[in-house]
């Protein structure tokens, strides 16, 4: 199943978003009504709360006074860590119960407050972030019946703005009225996460015309997304950005390439089903040119996978790390970022096949025709680093 990440800033809207994607067909789960479910009159997570802090966080009615918890723990972190300790434990073990119950073909929408605090973003195949400026989120807080002061308080203890863009793959903003943002969510909904889910489900690949397009600075950014993603996929192994969306300045074609290392082609291959879980279905074993002179071209051999995400294209090369496909994915980026001649060479022959070759529902045969020169600039790689520009 699809799993998506959807958090944002007290006030920003996720509520809005997430009753938007119910209405689709998803399976929301909700953090915070998990977070109160698990702490009910009769819960042995009530009964835990009440004696570590007391019978004084109880309302006359027996059910937990939320305010007076708050007041107890907001300011002191063993409290809080106590608090944590009784009911994060619960709550992680009723959404894994919830999520197992969900259809193989569910979009799972996990809506979670503080995803971005907690470093959960890389354990879901998307993440959605609904943003509102503070002065609105105050505005909608206050509105709600809280204290000015005590609503910028709550804002300013959550991730900033820019802590939460760097882990966004969608950037949802809800400042304006609801019609606005529930348009998008109805343009995600049906150009991203409908297919995106079949995609996984399915193990399907489409192919995309080679179209060069000019350096994007979020490239790099992107990357780490999708390599984070990747390491909690693949138990903390070794993935680099590589290709040509690595070079700073060089246009390319608008797909992340990255290698994963594993220590054998039967490593890769008993990864295949985990990394087409995860996000980036299989494509089987495949084969790069030798570029060592003498090689047995077995040991240019790796399994190709893509990722799902239509919006967000991957090629991911699984290698054997340290042998020589991997090292020459290293070299050749380092040695374009490094000689500004060599990068205007290399640009203007992609620009030159990719117009070429723009009918092409594909990019097999522009990726064919750029061989000759990357087999001529193999000396070039070679001398770079035998000159000791490598680090």
């Amino acid at each position: 199943m699809l799993r998506v990440g959807l958090s944002g800033g007290i006030g920003s809207g996720k509520s809005t978003v997430a009753g938007r994607l119910a209405e689709h067909g998803a399976v929301v789960v909700d953090a915070d009504l998990l977070a109160r479910e698990v702490v009910e009159p009769g819960t042995e997570g009530l009964a835990e709360i009440v004696e570590a802090f007391g019978a004084d966080v109880l309302d006359a009615s027996g059910a937990l006074n939320r305010p007076a918890l708050a007041a107890r723990v907001f300011s002191d972190e063993a409290a809080r860590a106590t608090l944590n300790g009784i009911t994060h434990p619960r709550i992680a073990a009723r959404t894994a119960e919830l999520i197992a119950a969900a259809p193989a073909e569910a979009i799972v929408v996990h809506d979670v407050p503080l995803l971005v605090e907690n470093g959960l973003a890389p354990l879901y195949h998307l993440v959605v972030i609904v943003h509102a400026d503070v002065e609105e989120r105050v505005r909608r807080l206050v509105g709600r019946g809280l204290a000015e002061d005590d609503a910028r308080r709550r804002v300013a203890a959550q991730a900033d703005d820019e802590q939460r863009r760097r882990v966004a793959d969608v950037w949802l903003d809800n400042s304006g009225t609801p019609d606005v943002v529930l348009s998008r969510v109805d343009e995600l909904w049906a150009d991203r996460l409908v297919p995106y889910e079949a995609n996984v489900r399915l193990r399907r690949h489409r192919g995309t015309p080679p179209v060069v397009v000019p350096y994007d600075g979020t490239w790099p950014e992107q990357a780490d997304r999708v390599v984070a993603r990747l390491q909690a996929v693949a138990g903390g192994r070794a993935v680099e950005h590589i290709g040509s969306t690595a070079v700073p300045g060089l246009a390319a074609k608008d797909v992340l390439d990255l290698q994963l290392g594993v220590r054998s082609l039967e490593e890769a291959a008993e990864l295949e089903d985990v990394l087409s879980d995860g996000g980036f279905p299989g494509l089987g074993l495949s084969e790069d040119t030798p570029r060592n002179p003498g090689d047995a071209p077995e040991l240019w051999r790796k399994r190709l996978h893509v990722g799902g995400d239509p919006k967000r294209r991957v090629n991911l090369h699984v290698r054997v790390e340290d042998g020589p496909a991997w090292r020459w994915a290293i070299r050749f980026r380092d040695w374009l970022r490094a000689d500004a001649a060599a990068r205007a060479e290399y640009e203007a022959l992609k620009l030159e096949l990719a117009g070429r070759h723009r009918a092409d529902g594909h990019s097999l045969d522009y990726a064919d025709a750029k061989d000759p020169w990357m087999a001529a600039a193999t000396a070039r790689v070679e001398a770079f680093y035998r000159g000791g520009q490598a680090s």
